[in-house]
Order: C-alpha cells, then sequence, then structure tokens
C-alpha cells in the first residue's frame, strides 16, 4: 500500500508556490530593467515595447507584498450587469468584453453586447426663470430613450442618427448584408459609439520582400451631443504593432462625414463616391507603402524628417530642448526596432513616427477615460492623421532619388 506524507506534500506545494511568486518578481522586475514597462505612479504601470506598446496596467498586490494580479484599464462604459460595454470578433488583450468567437453577422447581438441597444431621441430645452418653467426657443436635448440620460444640446435641424442605422449604413456601403462585425462600443455614457467591419483582403506591403501585412477596416463613428459628424473612416491596421496606419495618398481619400440632419445616411452615393468604398485606397497605399520599403534610409534622413514634424526654435527653452531630445530619443529607439524587423528603410522611418504617434507621444486624457481608450479614441478618429500624412509626403520624396 502507498502512503501519503501529507505533510511533506503541503511543504512541497507551499515551496513551489513560493519559487513561482519569486519568479514572477523577478521577471517582472527583469522587464522594468530592461526598459520594456515602467512605473508611472502608485502600482500604475505602462508598457514601453511590442504590440501593447502605450498600454496601461495595474498591479493588484497580497498582503505579503508580491504579485497577485495584473489588471489591464480601459475606458469603455459599463453595463448595468458590470460587463464591458465593448464587442469584439477577437479577444482584446486585456480579456475584457462579451466576445462572440469569429464574429457575427447579426446586428441584434452586437448592439446588445456592444451596449448600443438604446435609442436617441430630441426633447425641449427647458430653464426655470421667475419661478416658472420655460421653453428655450430652437434648442433642444439629445436623451438616451432607455435611461433619459442627457447627452447634448442641439438645433432644430438636428435629427439623431440612430446606432442601427451606423450598422446599416456600412451594410449598404460595402453593397452585402453578410459582413462580419469587427468591434462595436460606447464611449462616454452614449455621447459617442463606434462600429467597425474587417475587409476581406489584406493588404501586402512588399510582398516580395518583407511581405509586412496591414489590416483594412472601414469605420463608423456617431456622435450624440450635437457637437460632432456621422463619419466613417477607412482605417488601416498593422496588427505587428497595433498603429493606425491612415495617412492620405495621392488621388484616394479616407474619410466621409456628413451633418445630423433629414436624410444624412440616406447619401450613400455620395459617400460611396467620395471613398471609393476604399479599395482604391487600399490599393494605392500598398503601392506607396511598398515604395518605401524598398528606398533605404540613413538615419540623418530620418533625423531631418523629425525636424521637418516637429522644428525646434533656435530661442527655445530649455524645458522645450529638454522634451525635444526626448522625442527625439524616443522615435530613434522605434526605429532601431523596425529598422532590425524590416531594414533601415524609409518604410521603417514611417512606422516609427506612427508608433511613436499612437502610442508614445504625449497624452492627456479626460477625467471619464483612461490614457489607453484616449489614445484608441485619438486614432480612429484621426487626431494625428495630418502629421502622419505630411511623413508620408516627406518619406515619399526619398523614393525619387533611390
Amino acid at each position: 500500500m502507498i502512503t501519503t506524507d501529507v505533510n511533506k506534500e503541503f511543504a512541497d506545494e507551499k515551496q513551489r508556490q513560493i519559487g513561482a511568486a519569486q519568479s514572477r518578481e523577478q521577471a517582472f522586475q527583469t522587464r522594468i530593467d530592461r526598459g520594456e514597462i515602467r512605473l508611472v505612479g502608485g502600482d500604475q504601470y505602462e508598457v514601453l515595447t511590442g504590440w501593447d506598446r502605450g498600454e496601461r496596467f495595474a498591479v493588484a498586490r497580497n498582503a505579503q507584498g508580491g504579485i497577485a494580479e495584473i489588471i489591464a484599464q480601459h475606458g469603455l462604459d459599463s453595463r448595468a450587469d458590470g460587463t464591458i460595454a465593448l464587442y469584439a470578433s477577437s479577444p482584446a488583450w486585456h480579456g475584457l468584453g462579451q466576445i462572440v468567437p469569429g464574429g457575427t453577422t447579426d446586428i441584434d447581438e452586437v448592439l446588445r453586447l456592444g451596449g448600443l441597444d438604446f435609442t436617441v431621441a430630441t426633447v425641449p430645452a427647458l430653464y426655470r426663470f421667475g419661478g416658472e418653467l420655460h421653453e428655450h426657443t430652437d434648442r433642444f436635448h439629445t436623451v438616451r430613450e432607455d435611461t433619459g440620460a442627457a447627452l447634448g444640446v442641439v438645433g432644430r435641424r438636428y435629427e439623431p442618427i440612430q446606432n442601427r442605422q451606423g450598422f446599416e449604413f456600412l451594410q449598404e456601403l460595402v453593397g452585402r448584408y453578410d459582413v462580419v462585425w469587427e468591434s462595436a462600443g460606447v464611449i462616454k455614457g452614449g455621447r459617442r459609439v463606434f462600429i467597425s467591419i474587417r475587409l476581406p483582403e489584406g493588404v501586402k506591403i512588399d510582398a516580395d520582400g518583407i511581405n509586412d501585412l496591414v489590416v483594412p477596416y472601414v469605420a463608423v463613428m456617431n456622435d450624440h451631443t450635437g457637437g460632432g459628424t456621422f463619419q466613417c473612416v477607412v482605417t488601416p491596421w498593422r496588427p505587428v504593432c497595433a498603429n493606425t496606419e491612415r495617412f492620405a495618398v495621392r488621388d484616394a481619400v479616407t474619410r466621409w462625414a456628413v451633418r445630423h440632419t433629414a436624410g444624412a445616411v440616406d447619401q450613400i452615393k455620395e459617400a460611396r463616391r467620395t471613398l471609393g468604398l476604399s479599395v482604391q485606397y487600399f490599393e494605392k497605399f500598398a503601392a506607396e507603402e511598398t515604395a518605401l520599403a524598398r528606398t533605404n534610409i540613413a538615419v540623418n534622413d530620418f533625423h531631418k524628417v523629425i525636424a521637418d514634424l516637429w522644428p525646434l526654435d533656435d530661442d527655445a527653452t530649455d524645458r522645450v530642448k529638454t522634451n525635444h531630445a526626448a522625442r527625439i530619443g524616443s522615435l530613434d529607439a522605434i526605429f532601431r526596432t523596425e529598422t532590425d524587423r524590416v531594414g533601415r528603410t524609409a518604410y521603417a522611418a514611417e512606422r516609427a513616427i506612427t508608433g511613436y504617434l499612437d502610442h508614445v507621444t504625449p497624452c492627456r486624457p479626460p477625467k471619464s477615460m483612461t490614457e489607453e481608450m484616449a489614445r484608441a479614441t485619438a486614432a480612429l478618429e484621426g487626431a494625428d492623421d495630418d502629421t502622419k500624412t505630411k511623413a508620408h509626403k516627406r518619406l515619399m520624396l526619398l523614393t525619387t532619388r533611390a
């Protein structure tokens, strides 16, 4: 008969747990020492390298001070049951959100999972004066019809574009009703919502060389506050570094927008004409990016592009000079990483600049959002598209001399 020393088993298991905890602590400290993550305050850390560059997370510690749990941060709205108002066809790295493996073509399901299953109405704007309630002529509030929450103040001509209409708009735009919804979610209590689809064919840059993949998306962003538009954007995304590679290329555009008025989403023909159904854009995008990938570049040329994008005045203050030097240091580090992967080319230089803008450049998020969500929103809405376009055009000039 085999007997078991329970005390020894317990002691051995405890020792294994202690060893695992020590290994986790050592691995975590090693990442800090290597410059892969940094402490930003309290138990908050920021990822400095790799696919998750720019993401932040919190470390929960146990009574002994060891790492008990690593918790990703997000800025998405929560539903009544505490789950996150996010739908995605593949799990996000933070493990939050309601996931449907492989996505779904069912609009009702995405509306529910993404927290977009509400409609918006306009109600008269009222104010109290002299002890009586008065109506503000030509002014209305947009409100959620499920909760009554106020979203914004609008004029008489404003007509809400409902969340469902955003899905139907994308279906009409691409001319098919079996599209797989890639992501959808709610920001700031429903003031803004987003929906995206992934186009069937990926874009290969320099297929005979580096063979780099860029995934083509089309996204709709809808603003219910009265201060924004209903807009559709072409959004190339590079999985290897999570960069949003959207910039203007010759004879193609990336954005179409319309105000919230009667018949707004019926302007499908105009949207199709403007966006060229995205195909034309991605064809030109691939051709120009391949040209960059086949153009070698010196570090000095890279620094000249940086100087064009972020010039430093001769009479700049010491603080401005310090910030400028830090920016160059960050860009150089990203450029070295890209160079190791795709060669010292104009393509690597452009990837470094877009990576810096998406993940590293200083960001001051509003109180209602984390830095992670603020960066994602800025990338989707195109806050840095002009700078990315300027960099692209400047680097394209180098291809003519090759």
